[in-house]
């Protein structure tokens, strides 16, 4: 193609769009949008009549190159130093007449009124795949060769594109030279900073055109119409489990392997996903944004909050396709599942046993290591689980919350509370399967097997 030759001519611009490391469908929305928005652009043609005020200031530096006297740049042709000078005027004299949006070049308003159109005349010959920006396919065309040229001297992560390498040499220098003027914060590109204007302008220009939900990036669009076609490319070769999304297989291969690279500074902890990482820090820092107005209770994350909120509303949005009980999370709706199928994915390695939840193979792990993480710090008495803690807790607090609707007694526990209404139902659950006598509690059933086999286990010293 004529432009790539061209670009191999010219003198290399840096670019400074991101390139998501774990998904390629992501770097190629990332480069589609920086690109209708970037200010230079050497394989465009512009019309050589275009009255810009630079002809004062065009310097011719040798045969082939000319120069801009304000930032020394140097560019191939007249045209493209007057397409340059365009950055520093800030003229954006293209239009888009559907959504407003001004380019300074009419083939990125080309480019920009494809996101409107859908068109995507790009495809892949290998896969199939369709872009609407040749540079969408050359990237992509890398996916199947794999060709990952450009390496970090600091770490050796590998990279398809020179941009995209510099861009992650930020991670190493910390540096963030991009500011929200409206919240502070910052960036490391320019891309994330637009992206991140768009949840202060409420901006969603992607629409889903089965459902009509919108977003903020075309990426996130991309990822939602998997919803719909069902579509679940990346597939675990231990587990067999199938994902949308390339990071969320990744994030379940750590399960398997138990990779945790990420790790608190403060405290030595580490976590699987980055995510994980950044919500414990709020651990250290106190930080609870999120106040619920009805109780006043004060949460770090805004996913916890409305959680929270359902206890208020009893909503439960997720329901059992079995048996028909319904949760206020999916997670727990999820675990709830596995009662069903007997699915126990979690295996502990020093005995066999096997779980059916991650947090119950920790859980039982410490009965190995003897590890009680979790001290009473008016006793001093340690406990291998938080919530065997705060039950503890309530012994020095006198607190009850749980209470009864029918005698108004209260437990410190909703198990305790639980079995208290088997008073009230008169329910008994647990029958002996020798005389058939039934008992509300499992203790009471094993305590009376004792008849049946004679056994006396307990003997006076």
């Amino acid at each position: 193609m004529a432009f790539i030759k061209e670009e191999s001519e010219d003198v290399k611009i840096e670019e400074t769009f991101t390139v998501k490391q774990e998904d390629l469908q992501e770097q190629t929305d990332l480069i589609e949008e920086y690109e209708g928005s970037k200010e230079e652009e050497h394989h465009v043609k512009i019309e050589e009549k275009t009255n810009l005020e630079t002809d004062g200031i065009l310097k011719r530096k040798d045969k082939n190159r000319f120069t801009c006297t304000q930032c020394g740049k140097i560019l191939a042709s007249k045209s493209k130093l007057k397409i340059h000078m365009m950055n520093h005027t800030g003229e954006k004299p293209y239009t888009c007449t559907q959504c407003g949006k001004s380019f300074s070049q009419s083939s990125h308003l080309n480019q920009h009124k494809r996101i409107h159109t859908g068109e995507k005349p790009f495809t892949c010959p290998q896969c199939g795949k369709s872009f609407s920006r040749s540079t969408s396919l050359n990237l992509h065309m890398m996916s199947h060769t794999g060709k990952k040229p450009f390496t970090c001297p600091q770490c050796g992560k590998s990279y398809s594109r020179s941009s995209s390498l510099n861009l992650h040499m930020m991670s190493h220098t910390g540096e963030k030279p991009f500011t929200c003027t409206q919240c502070g914060k910052r960036f490391n590109c320019s891309s994330h900073l637009n992206k991140h204007m768009r949840i202060h302008t409420g901006e969603k220009p992607f629409t889903c055109t089965q459902c009509g939900k919108s977003f903020i990036q075309s990426s996130s669009l991309n990822k939602h119409m998997m919803i719909h076609t069902g579509e679940k490319p990346f597939t675990c070769p231990q587990c067999g489990k199938s994902f949308s999304q390339s990071s969320h297989f990744n994030q379940h291969i750590r399960i398997h392997t138990g990779g945790k690279p990420f790790t608190c500074t403060q405290c030595g902890k580490s976590f699987s996903r980055l995510l994980f990482l950044n919500k414990h820090m709020m651990i250290h820092t106190g930080e609870k944004p999120f106040t619920c107005t009805q109780c006043g209770k004060s949460f770090s994350q805004s996913s916890h909050f409305n959680l929270h909120m359902r206890i208020h509303t009893g909503e439960k949005p997720f329901t059992c396709s079995q048996c028909g009980k319904s949760f206020s999370q999916s997670s727990n709706c999820n675990k709830h599942m596995r009662i069903h199928t007997g699915e126990k994915p979690f295996t502990c390695t020093q005995c066999g046993n096997s779980f059916s939840h991650l947090s119950h193979l920790n859980q039982h792990k410490r009965i190995h290591t003897g590890e009680k993480p979790f001290t009473c710090i008016q006793c001093g008495k340690s406990f291998s689980q938080s919530s065997s803690l705060n039950q503890h807790m309530m012994i020095h607090t006198g607190e009850k919350p749980f209470a009864c609707t029918q005698c108004e007694k209260s437990f410190n526990s909703s198990s305790y509370l639980n079995l208290h209404m088997r008073v009230h139902t008169g329910e008994k659950p647990f029958t002996c399967t020798q005389c058939g006598k039934s008992f509300s509690r499992s203790s009471s059933l094993n305590l009376h097997i004792l008849s049946h086999t004679g056994e006396k286990p307990f003997t006076c010293t």
